[in-house]
């Protein structure tokens, strides 16, 4: 008799500590978490795909006699910097490692700009249909980088609103879940102008 009792309690508790938990977010958190992963991977791939490209663009480059030195040397230096860094899910929880990360792959992004920049003054380059190709294909990737690195924003304002908000920020304390970082100000104004390349200049 006593164990059935023993058991409708347990029952009855873990039905309440069920209604508290939904209650307070607690399954919003578990949600918007796992979208902020998502997207983040999409981010990663997204520059992973990036970083394959450059061998190819430099060796491209380096067959143009006289290309300025420092500037593929710059690009090289970058990648390596980028594609050294681990990264993990945990980035998502550690702003310094984030601010990091998202410095290197900005040197990346400089660096590019810069190699693409001197290249109009190769006209060699200029008419290498291998070389415009890669530049397409470089585009192109800027662009799906801007795309994943906006729905990554959108999903951790999402989750930071959650965390920030009563009485769900008391659900976060008592989880751990704190306000992941996110790209600065100065990124995101960045993110809607990827590099550009006019591929009919002549």
């Amino acid at each position: 008799m006593k164990s059935l009792f023993f058991s409708r309690g347990l029952a009855g508790l873990f039905t309440v500590l069920a209604l508290l938990l939904s209650g307070c977010g607690y399954n919003d958190f578990q949600r918007l978490d796992e979208q902020t992963k998502s997207a983040w991977s999409e981010v990663l791939n997204q520059y992973q795909r990036r970083a394959d490209l450059v061998p190819n663009i430099v060796a491209t480059v380096k067959g143009e006699a006289n290309f300025e030195q420092e500037t593929l040397t710059k690009v090289v230096e970058a990648r390596a910097k980028a594609t050294s860094m681990q990264v993990t899910p945990e980035t998502l929880n550690n702003p310094e490692a984030f601010a990091k990360f998202q410095a290197a792959q900005g040197e990346l992004s400089s660096a590019l700009s810069r190699l693409l920049v001197v290249t109009e003054n190769y006209p060699n380059l200029k008419a290498n249909q291998g070389f415009q190709d890669l530049r397409v294909q470089l585009e192109g990737t800027e662009n799906r980088i801007t795309v994943a690195r906006n729905r990554y924003i959108q999903a951790v304002q999402a989750y930071n609103v959650l965390a920030r908000s009563f009485p769900n920020n008391l659900t976060a304390m008592v989880f751990g879940y704190t306000v992941k970082p996110t790209f600065s100000v100065q990124n995101e104004a960045q993110i809607s102008t990827p590099p550009t390349v006019d591929f009919n200049k002549k």
